[in-house]
């Protein structure tokens, strides 16, 4: 049995709410992006305690009625350093850093540099963006490698959802989307070497759709979820390293199909996107809905147990801190800490103990993709969670169902129209049946 207990409540001054906080790996603080305008607040979450610290872009122009594309690409991306207390924040106006200190321009990055996604490396001696600003032309083919000791730029993997560090170290995370498909990509890094480079793996996971958000590993590096997509408030979770599908459900009604009907689209508007965290108890997975309540999802037994948090206020975000608490916000501006108290023995150390067995399993299952300037895609082993393709396998499917990912319909369908142009690719034979 679990229960919360409030440790600090705070109130966001202005007539503000926030939209996504996401907190320091190691330090009690946390970055809360602005619903109203492209500005990021830091808060301390620290001492049982809520006060906010300081802004960055608070004088921006507010968002107006923008939203999708034009909102998307307004909203700053942040990424704390992964052990000083120093947050760079990239937006509209160029790139900005925070230190308690106050608000400069970074050193050995450019200041006028502006990226959709932003992340550390684990040493926190390299930057890397995406997209790419080495590329006039939109730059989606490749991402940005910032050596912040030289101030030089190198070219990397190409990625576009967010990067997540696997607790057990030395392995993270990220999304490469397209409209039928997004690749979870998993990559090695380097300890130590300057620029830090992202390695990629071949075990990678093949998601429909796109739209997602960034993958999150729970504290013991067992279980990894996955917020989206662009149709549906779906979340998939994964256990780690097996990557075998333990949770797969949608907040709220499904997708209708188009033309959706609007009472949907406000259903899907009043459900967070950064509404789940995995908080200090192992194997359960919090939620946060638009009626004020958190949601606790005990992966194992598939029980769900709803806790009222902010009666009458929708969540608008939820977190977890580096000390295993929960930090949700509220969208009239409300801010609130709790405690997680529960039964659970799993200290600190037998959490990192368990995070890098799992890390060193998955590492030790796979292998690095080839450096030689091919497509990736050919090297990936895919798997949705239930089955595993290689590469050879999605180049001669002909046949799916109604019921499999529409990403494997597609290609399904392109591989026969091929087939019956051209036939079946050298070495295969057409199928049986």
């Amino acid at each position: 049995m679990t229960d919360l207990e409030v440790v600090a409540r705070g109130l966001v001054g202005g007539g503000r709410s926030f939209e996504q906080l996401r907190c320091h790996p190691r330090l009690p603080l946390v970055a809360c992006s602005d619903s109203e305008r492209p500005a990021v607040h830091i808060w301390d979450c620290g001492a049982g305690q809520l006060r906010e610290l300081g802004s960055v872009g608070l004088t921006s122009n507010a968002y107006g009625d923008a939203f999708g594309v034009e909102r998307a690409e307004r909203t700053p991306a942040v990424a704390w350093h992964p052990d000083q207390p120093l947050l760079v924040v990239t937006g509209e106006d160029g790139m900005r850093q925070w230190t308690p200190a106050g608000v400069s321009e970074p050193e050995g990055a450019p200041a006028a540099a502006s990226y959709l996604g932003l992340a550390f490396s684990p040493d926190g001696q390299t930057l890397w963006g995406s997209p790419s600003i080495r590329d006039e032309g939109g730059g989606w083919e490749s991402s940005d490698v910032l050596d912040l000791a030289s101030g030089t730029i190198g070219a990397g993997l190409p990625w576009d959802t967010g990067v997540a560090e696997h607790p057990g170290g030395g392995l993270v995370v990220t999304l490469a989307s397209d409209q039928g498909a997004t690749h979870c990509l998993f990559a090695r890094v380097d300890q130590g070497t300057a620029p830090a480079v992202m390695r990629p793996l071949r075990r990678a996971l093949i998601l429909d759709c796109d739209g997602y958000e960034t993958p999150l590993f729970s504290a013991d590096g067992r279980h990894m979820a996955i917020r989206g997509n662009a149709y549906d408030n779906s979340v998939e979770v994964f256990e780690f390293p097996s990557l075998h599908r333990v949770l797969a459900t949608t907040l709220g009604d499904p997708s209708p199909g188009y033309p959706y009907p609007q009472e949907w689209l406000d259903q899907m508007e009043a459900w967070s996107r950064h509404n789940l965290a995995f908080g200090s108890r192992p194997g359960v997975l919090w939620i946060a809905t638009p009626a004020g309540a958190l949601v606790e999802v005990d992966l194992e037994t598939r029980q769900a147990v709803e806790h009222d948090v902010l009666t009458g206020s929708r969540l608008s975000a939820l977190t977890a801190t580096a000390a295993g608490e929960l930090l949700v916000a509220g969208s009239g501006g409300e801010l609130v800490l709790l405690s997680v108290l529960s039964g659970s023995t799993q200290t600190r150390t037998t959490s990192r103990d368990i995070s890098r067995a799992a890390a060193t399993a998955f590492l030790g299952a796979t292998a690095e993709i080839p450096d030689d300037g091919g497509d990736l895609e050919t090297h990936l082993v895919l798997t949705d969670g239930t089955r595993t393709w290689e590469a050879d396998d999605l180049a001669t499917v002909t046949a799916a169902c109604a019921t499999d990912p529409t990403w494997l319909q597609i290609q399904a369908a392109v591989n026969k129209a091929q087939d019956q142009s051209f036939g079946p690719p050298a070495g295969h034979s057409p199928p049986s049946g």
